[in-house]
């Protein structure tokens, strides 16, 4: 998969303190604020808030 500007590959990062983190894409066009996305921390063994981090 070719890399581009417009969907740059961003860490999501838990909002729990546990330090686990998430790697994704996201298109910039459509989302230009930070990333915030409920995922999985299995550390917390819960849904938390994951963030994007730059």
């Amino acid at each position: 998969m070719a890399r581009s500007t417009t969907r740059p590959v961003v860490k999501l990062k838990s909002t729990a303190g546990t330090g686990v983190t998430y790697v994704t894409r996201k298109n910039r066009l459509n989302d230009p604020d930070r990333l915030a996305l409920r995922k999985y921390d299995p550390v917390a063994g819960a849904h938390v808030l994951f963030r994007e981090e730059r």
